[in-house]
């Protein structure tokens, strides 16, 4: 039996009705029970707001109490549970992620960084769940659930380079080519009675030459159009006059955001974006703008397809979309924010029929300076939306999900970047 079958799905025919939240947190081991009593005392909405989702904690619940979900054999099924989620039970914090928490916490807290490193979703929803006020308050309360740190700045990173196999054997093919070919004056080096066969060897091995040598070409043709940006339909995406929906923009989570070691103008973010993958580390400089409590378990738009670059010796993987005030970065930079119960990896495009239903680009080139072109033209409007206008129409066309658009909090006329 597996562990979804095991673990996602309650068996019915011994309990006649549903449990109840009360009784399904008094089933709990005293510790973590108390956790959850401490947390949920103030927040009614830990126990789930609507009937769907409390059914959701309570069978979640139960599965902690039950003991099974965290042993160490199980954590290859819960981690990937973990994968596509913020939390366990809901798309926000339950009694439920406090809970289980709680039963993680003993064995978390004991593994060190190859150990945590290997269990990559586990160990990102535990430092998000540990970080949430409420949480962390209750937590403190308590001698049982002190703080656990986490090396992420050093976690091993995802490899987010295409591979290239089809230019990779076109190359191999090139080269062998050109090895497979020796020279001719080694077969002139022969007796005098094997002359007669030896030219008509060269004369076999010259036609060949011939013949492939057009192969050849095609390989360094090939190596040609992928310097330039791509094969397939990718290389003729980018031509043309720059636009904003080659322009990857989804709803991203920051799960995790730390001061950079190394400079002191830098956060450090793990924001999910609905990869399976995991989440991708974005450095931000926004350290003298935005406090790190107004960081922590923020909903943003983030650009996804610029260039991953070192910043300060850390890889950032995406860009984190804020608007700066008309009267500079001293009047304020706050976060684009997506619309109420958006979701990490919600597409986040731009009206109008042009754009709406556009592929963004898998990754901008640098040379073509497509964002740098298309920037000038993001603004928040007098409703405070985010926008792009059109420089060449002055048409105007909303930043939006599909849930709505997206705003600054507070900025009018401010900038995107």
């Amino acid at each position: 039996m597996n562990f979804l079958t095991r673990f996602r799905f309650l068996p019915r025919v011994s309990t006649p009705k549903v449990m109840s939240f009360e009784d399904s947190v008094s089933r709990l081991g005293s510790a973590i029970k108390d956790l959850v009593a401490s947390a949920a005392k103030d927040d009614p909405s830990l126990a789930g707001k609507s009937e769907k989702d409390q059914a959701e904690v309570v069978q979640w619940i139960e599965k902690v109490g039950q003991g099974d979900i965290v042993k160490a054999d199980n954590f290859k099924d819960l981690n990937s549970v973990l994968l596509p989620r913020t939390y366990i039970a809901t798309n926000y914090l339950t009694a439920a992620d406090v809970a289980l928490y709680g039963a993680l916490h003993p064995i978390i807290s004991k593994l060190q960084a190859p150990e945590y490193h290997s269990h990559p979703s586990i160990t990102r929803y535990f430092d998000h769940i540990q970080s949430i006020p409420p949480v962390r308050k209750a937590a403190d309360a308590s001698s049982n659930y002190t703080l656990v740190s986490f090396d992420l700045v050093h976690t091993p990173k995802i490899d987010r380079t295409p591979e290239p196999p089809k230019k990779k054997e076109k190359k191999d093919k090139a080269a062998t080519i050109d090895s497979a070919s020796p020279p001719a004056p080694a077969a002139a080096a022969t007796s005098t009675a094997e002359v007669p066969i030896d030219e008509g060897k060269i004369q076999k091995k010259e036609k060949k030459e011939k013949k492939e040598k057009p192969a050849v070409d095609a390989a360094k043709e090939a190596k040609k159009e992928s310097k330039k940006g791509g094969g397939g339909k990718a290389a003729p995406a980018d031509e043309g006059e720059p636009v904003p929906s080659m322009i990857d923009l989804r709803v991203g989570h920051i799960l995790d955001v730390q001061k950079h070691p190394d400079a002191d103008g830098l956060y450090i973010e793990q924001i999910d974006i609905g990869e399976e993958t995991g989440p991708r580390t974005v450095v931000s400089g926004l350290v003298h703008y935005i406090p790190i409590e107004q960081m922590r378990n923020k909903y943003l738009v983030a650009v996804c397809n610029l260039k991953p670059a070192n910043m300060r010796g850390v890889k950032s993987f995406a860009m984190v979309l804020c608007a700066t005030s008309k009267d500079g970065k001293e009047g304020g930079i706050e976060l684009i924010q997506p619309p109420e119960n958006s979701k990490p990896g919600d597409r986040v495009y731009f009206e109008g029929a042009e754009f709406e239903n556009a592929t963004p680009l898998s990754q901008l080139n640098p040379k073509k300076k497509i964002f740098e072109t298309v920037q000038p033209g993001f603004i928040t409007l007098e409703s405070k939306e985010a926008a792009w206008v059109n420089p060449a129409t002055g048409s105007t066309h909303k930043i939006r999900t599909k849930d709505g658009v997206c705003v600054a909090p507070t900025l009018v006329g401010a900038s995107l970047s």
